[in-house]
């Protein structure tokens, strides 16, 4: 997938080391890292610049860790006006299904596939995993959410913009739904699109021209993810903006089986996690939904790919990565 393509893995915040390899090979030679003083291990990133492109040269980190919002052309890792940032979330392995996803259908019909710069922390990827496992179900409403304090984790994810920015990212994407619970803050003063997975998938579903299962009725979506995630409320605020009805599990089901199947799926009980899903998907679909996003990765892959049920759920995952590379063919085609 990645074949002819030059890769260049960095480290963020204040650039320790850097890591060079070529991802056809499937190998990379890691320096140690220089500075192990630091509190907060160096984040990964991954360059991919086109089949003809020279890997580009890095600035220097100053060491100040100030965040700059300067988008200086000439010291841009990449300089292709469809480069992608993306910001990785909670999991790895949904980050680079996402990635997969991106370079495998913008690369379909035997064009190059989209440049990127793909920027990973480990320690953000805990702090998400951490408020999104460990948010009480109690904390039902919107505003008992943003009462927290979520400082840190808004301040890395901003970090990590301003840093793909400044990478010559001309869109940037975070391919992970709890994050999107701070999407406003994180992109305010953004100086390239950053789109919206919930906005994504609204757009698609409006577009479909769906019709209401029962007649006189609106056309309703049903949302299934983690507490946290339907408690930021993003998903319903959008789907709404495009005149849907939101359908979320009522608390009985909340409470008898999506808590319980997170709680399944920490134990590694897959078969009784993905019992519980499909019961909560299924009360979701006999409360004559037209379809239910599927707002959570765990959720879906516990799921064969051949499980019927799924052709009744939508990944907004799949709806961001067609979103993005429509806004490339757009960029590339100068409109």
């Amino acid at each position: 997938m990645f074949d002819g393509s030059m890769t260049m893995f960095l480290h963020a915040l204040n650039y320790p080391s850097h890591i060079l390899g070529n991802t056809h090979r499937y190998r990379t030679h890691n320096k140690p890292r220089s500075n192990p003083a630091l509190a907060i291990p160096p984040s990964s990133i991954l360059l991919q610049t086109e089949e003809s492109g020279n890997s580009p040269e890095s600035k220097k980190s100053s060491g100040s860790g100030t965040a700059s919002t300067s988008s200086d052309s000439t010291s841009s890792l990449v300089s292709q006006a469809s480069t992608v940032g993306i910001i990785g979330g909670v999991s790895i392995d949904s980050t680079l299904n996402f990635l997969k996803k991106l370079v495998g259908w913008s690369s379909k019909d035997g064009e190059d596939s989209l440049p990127f710069v793909l920027c990973s922390d480990p320690v953000l990827s805990k702090e998400l995993l951490s408020h999104e496992r460990g948010l009480s179900p109690y904390l039902s409403s919107k505003s008992a959410h943003f009462q927290l304090d979520h400082t840190p984790i808004v301040e890395n994810l901003r970090h990590k913009r301003v840093f793909l920015e400044n990478s010559g990212a001309r869109c940037i994407v975070m391919p992970c739904h709890i994050s999107h619970s701070w999407h406003d803050e994180v992109s305010e003063g953004c100086s390239v699109p950053f789109l919206h997975m919930g906005e994504c998938v609204a757009r698609e579903l409006k577009e479909a021209k769906l019709k209401p299962l029962e007649a006189g009725s609106p056309l309703r979506i049903g949302v299934l993810g983690t507490n946290a995630t339907l408690t930021s409320g993003f998903y319903q605020d959008k789907l709404q903006n495009e005149g849907f009805e939101v359908v979320l599990p009522d608390k009985a089901t909340m409470e008898h089986t999506v808590i319980p199947a997170i709680e399944a799926l920490d134990r590694k009980d897959m078969e009784g996690a993905r019992n519980l899903v499909r019961i909560a998907l299924q009360v979701l679909l006999v409360r004559a939904v037209n379809t239910v996003i599927l707002a959570s990765d765990d959720m879906r892959d516990l799921l064969p790919r051949d499980d019927p049920i799924l052709k009744k759920c939508i990944d907004p995952m799949d709806a961001l990565a067609r979103s993005t590379i429509k806004w490339a063919q757009s960029t590339e085609k100068g409109t």
